[in-house]
């Protein structure tokens, strides 16, 4: 009976011990913040000149560096809210998908919490940003703390904590470094680019740890309570949901023969490359007196001979669509939903290469091609590249047309026909707001339609995207497939 006292209570010594010293470190954390809070709120002078000589040294070093400004700024954006949303949210829908209801509970109050505290104690300090000589960068509210130090440290601080498990152990170590690195490195930026100082980079960290820790030290109070094992921290909140919250799990032929894949690739993006080419010369420069010609002529002058303030705010909002932003949230919802759904690394490849390739080739064309925009009024006055061909068609089809193929091979739901019509509507009405907006001819449009057709077609002929449904080519997410019905008419089928 005494041994099993001893087994007993040995956990809960090692769980006392640890709780004492993550509760000094809490402390610790709680009392810095709260020094630096009254030494900024009574300026104390000391910490008054450190905080202005700092911010005036890292000026003069940083503005003369254009390129050094862009990184920076690259940088600091990891820690702003944009990011930081999506991340939590895209986390949280995927352990809600993986039935996690509870790590996805910690995770939105951890991200709660830093969102409130942030600009709460902006508030109440009320301290005004620097003032430099050469401003390099701005940012609306006051000061104190720093807002992409906390939320950086408590974003993914909690990312780090829940997804620990799913990582083999050889790997957590450097993925604390790197969440510790980037962290800082966010901190540091928002010094470099003048818009914080020192001390509150420092109390946002700080401030960030306490927060964290306190969630932390919760849940695992709350896991205590329940009778379950509190593993140390280094081992994640849940060390049991591991294989559950895995991405996916390891895909021994990710493509059947990688090497002959890789270079069909090639050899069929020069192809595709070249077709683009043939076309874009021919309806650019050789065209004069055909139907191609009479089209992008007087397709323009057609809705530039219409525009109405209704229409084009419309216009406006629907090429907003297929711009580089838009295309880019949509690729990064889509993929992490694969992953919850469909558990294989194979359908996010077939998207990224999707979108990789048609960047490639739009540019590319362009780039070559160098065809003017038409001879009416641009509305979205200079872009950067020429007309042909256009790069917002040809991402909408490219990215809407993966989509409808991965849900149309993988669901014989009802739904899927919305990811069809997506591909069809979304280019469309893309295609009807930037030639309405004198952006694009007509054969512009038919350039994209040609990226995206060959293009697409290549990556489902090379990578096979729902070669992974299970035997029998049957849906992924059935209508029917409730208590194994399909598989047993499968073995009927191999009988008869």
């Amino acid at each position: 009976m005494p041994a099993v006292k001893e087994v007993v209570r040995r956990p809960l010594g090692h769980f006392a011990g640890r709780s004492i010293a993550g509760l000094a470190v809490l402390a610790g954390a709680g009392v810095g913040f709260g020094l630096l809070l009254m030494l900024v709120r009574f300026h104390w002078g000391p910490l008054y000149r450190a905080d202005h000589e700092m911010a005036e040294w890292f000026n003069g070093l940083v503005a003369p560096h254009h390129a050094l400004v862009t990184v920076l700024q690259a940088i600091t954006d990891l820690g702003g809210r944009p990011i930081l949303i999506w991340l939590i949210t895209i986390a949280v829908i995927g352990l809600l998908i993986r039935r996690q209801p509870r790590l996805a509970v910690y995770l939105i109050i951890t991200g709660v919490g830093g969102l409130i505290l942030d600009p709460s104690l902006k508030s109440l300090v009320g301290r005004l940003r620097p003032v430099l000589d050469l401003p390099i960068a701005s940012a609306p509210g006051n000061s104190f703390p720093s807002g992409h130090a906390l939320g950086s440290f408590v974003a993914y601080g909690a990312l780090l904590l829940v997804f620990l498990p799913a990582m083999a152990p050889r790997w957590r170590k450097p993925a604390i470094t790197i969440v510790a690195v980037l962290v800082t490195l966010v901190g540091l930026t928002r010094i470099a680019l003048g818009v914080h100082f020192v001390s509150d980079v420092l109390a946002g960290w700080l401030l960030g740890a306490l927060w964290l820790g306190v969630t932390a030290y919760a849940f695992r109070l709350w896991r205590r309570e329940r009778g379950r094992t509190v593993p140390p921290l280094t081992e994640g909140l849940e060390p049991e949901a591991g294989d559950e919250i895995s991405p996916a799990p390891g895909e021994e032929h990710l493509l059947e023969h990688p090497r002959s894949s890789v270079a069909e690739l090639l050899v069929g993006w020069v192809l595709v490359f070249g077709a683009l080419y043939a076309f874009g010369m021919y309806v650019s420069y050789h065209a004069k007196g055909t139907f191609f010609a009479t089209l992008d002529n007087e397709v323009p002058q057609w809705f530039a001979e219409r525009r109405t303030d209704t229409l084009t705010d419309l216009s406006w909002w629907w090429s907003k669509f297929g711009d580089t932003h838009a295309i880019l949230l949509v690729s990064l919802v889509f993929c992490p939903i694969v992953l919850a759904v469909w558990r294989r690394w194979r359908p996010v490849l077939f998207v990224v290469l999707a979108m990789f390739g048609e960047l490639s080739l739009f540019l590319a064309s362009a780039r070559v091609v160098q065809r003017p925009r038409p001879p009416v009024e641009n509305l979205d006055g200079h872009m950067p590249t020429s007309s042909y061909p256009s790069g917002h068609i040809a991402a909408t089809i490219c990215l809407y047309a993966a989509i409808a193929i991965l849900v149309m091979g993988r669901t014989d739901r009802w739904w899927r026909w919305i990811s069809v019509a997506l591909a069809v509507i979304m280019p469309l009405g893309v295609a009807t707001s930037r030639m309405y907006r004198g952006m694009h001819h007509p054969t512009d449009f038919m350039g994209a339609i040609l990226l995206g057709a060959l293009w697409i077609s290549l990556l489902y002929w090379v990578v096979r995207p729902n070669a992974d449904v299970r035997e029998g080519n049957q849906p992924a997410i059935g209508s029917e497939d409730v208590g194994g019905l399909d598989d047993e008419l499968a073995k009927a089928a191999r009988v008869d």
